[in-house]
């Protein structure tokens, strides 16, 4: 797939080859890519082509042993190797010239271990294969389904997007090339009664491709009822209960309540409490947290837009902090090796340290056992938003649905919206059940702060656990 990069890689190696004679580093990211969205609604059907992640694009990077310059550019040709070097060459003189009378970071060389890989991600159906006019037609009918299961549902909607992507890395020493398909999906189903509306949203994902729609159309009836149920909900008095969460909500703790806490540019710019607690308990030794690709999910890749080979990284073992996760450029300041997290939103975007697929590790419980555990408290379901304050280690995050839990039995009565809150050490040493069933979800993308969108996935777990709920 993408033969343009088959095309350009015998000119980007020459590129390469003349940086190295200028530069102890050098390396070039190539990317190509594919996206599509199909949506239907009362306002009809809308098809969206393209993405945050542009068609062709290049990004070449050097290293000079004092600083590090970045060139990118959507149209490469051997005739263009003597401006890029160029324009690196002015880069990072005028760095060098802004920095004088400043003592700047330290920019080690990044190591450059010699590989080869060449891999790709699975599919049963391509979408482009499948076509519009079938991806369509199948989504309508999700619709209809929705709006055929009770005269209550005022309105749904149905979407489907993928993204395919091939990547080449070349350095002097290594040589690096990816596919990689995720496909995403949605139904959101609106139920009214009186001037009272309630949405119920329901999030697919899949390192695959237009299969997913067949999981879609399995859940419909369940999206439906659960608008419906909502209805009947009521706002939570605040306080802190028991609660078991479900592993959507799961994710979201640990994606918020403690993923951007371990992003290691954040320790590079001192905005991390979780850098002064390495090697302490900052929860229930219940708790093992993992990021990286031996799942498989849509944030899954093999190598990062830096050219680190993915892998497992455990950040927190048994309760104890171990370590972040880190780009190569925050790793080589930081003197530790890099973890493969070192994402760019594009090729014209700078590379970041961000979460990829981020999860709790199971235990050994079911959920029935969780929920008979309680006294009084609450199943959390289906989290919508969060966000988290990694300098001082808060959490905000909202919940859809809370359904009461009364001496271990579930009694039926239904809280909407929750807004969850605390510190997070407390929330994380609160956890005493873990379930052996693990689930991630990849159907949405995390922004550094405000923007550098990327795909991200998350989940774990069903997980009991002392929250603050308001």
């Amino acid at each position: 797939m993408f033969p343009s990069i088959d095309r350009a890689k015998p000119g980007l190696q020459k590129l390469i080859a003349a940086l190295g004679e200028a530069y102890p580093y050098a390396s070039v990211l190539a990317v190509a890519d594919d996206e599509r969205q199909w949506r239907v609604s009362r306002t009809g059907v809308n098809i969206t082509p393209g993405g945050t992640g542009g068609s062709v694009g290049y990004v070449v990077r050097v290293f000079d042993g004092a600083g590090c310059a970045e060139y990118s550019f959507n149209e490469f040709s051997e005739e263009n190797i003597p401006e890029i070097c160029a324009a690196l060459a002015r880069r990072l003189e005028a760095q060098n010239q802004a920095l004088e009378g400043f003592e700047p970071l330290p920019t080690p060389i990044p190591a450059d271990e010699p590989a080869v890989l060449k891999k790709e991600t699975g599919w049963k159906l391509h979408p482009r294969k499948l076509g519009d006019e079938a991806i369509v037609s199948k989504i309508t009918a999700l619709r209809e389904k929705a709006l055929a299961e009770d005269e209550r549902v005022l309105d749904a909607q149905a979407a489907v997007s993928y993204r395919c992507f091939r990547k080449l890395f070349l350095s002097r020493n290594r040589d690096l090339d990816q596919t990689v398909m995720w496909t995403n999906g949605m139904l959101a189903v609106m139920a009214s009664r009186g001037q009272e509306i309630k949405l119920s949203y329901r999030p697919f994902s899949t390192l695959g491709g237009a299969e997913l729609l067949d999981r879609m159309d399995a859940e419909v009836g369940e999206t439906a009822r659960k608008a419906l149920e909502l209805l009947d909900s009521q706002p939570i008095p605040p306080g802190e209960y028991d609660c078991v969460c479900d592993p959507s909500t799961t994710g979201m703790i640990v994606h918020e309540a403690f993923g951007h806490g371990v992003e290691m540019d954040m320790f590079v710019k001192d905005r991390a409490l979780a850098r002064s607690f390495m090697g302490e308990y900052v929860a229930s030794p219940l708790v093992t947290m993992h990021d990286g690709s031996a799942v498989e999910e849509s944030a899954t890749a093999f190598f990062d837009d830096e050219g680190t080979l993915t892998g497992d990284t455990v950040i927190i073992d048994k309760g104890v902090l171990k370590r972040g996760m880190c780009d190569a450029l925050s790793a080589a300041r930081l003197g530790v090796a890099p973890t493969g997290n070192g994402r760019r939103e594009s090729y014209e975007r700078k590379a970041y340290t961000r979460m990829t697929n981020t999860y709790f590790q199971g235990g050994d419980c079911t959920p029935q056992e969780m929920i008979a555990s309680i006294g009084y408290g609450f199943l959390l379901e289906t989290p919508s938003s969060g966000m988290e304050d990694p300098k001082n280690w808060g959490i905000q995050c909202m919940v859809t649905t809370a359904k009461e839990i009364k001496d271990g039995k579930l009694t039926g009565k239904i809280y909407s919206p929750i807004v969850l809150t605390g510190y997070v050490p407390d929330l994380l040493k609160s956890v005493s059940m873990m379930s052996k069933t693990v689930e991630l979800s990849g159907s949405g993308h995390c922004g550094k702060g405000y923007k550098e969108w990327v795909k991200v996935s998350d989940g774990g777990p069903y997980m009991k656990a002392r929250i603050r709920l308001g």
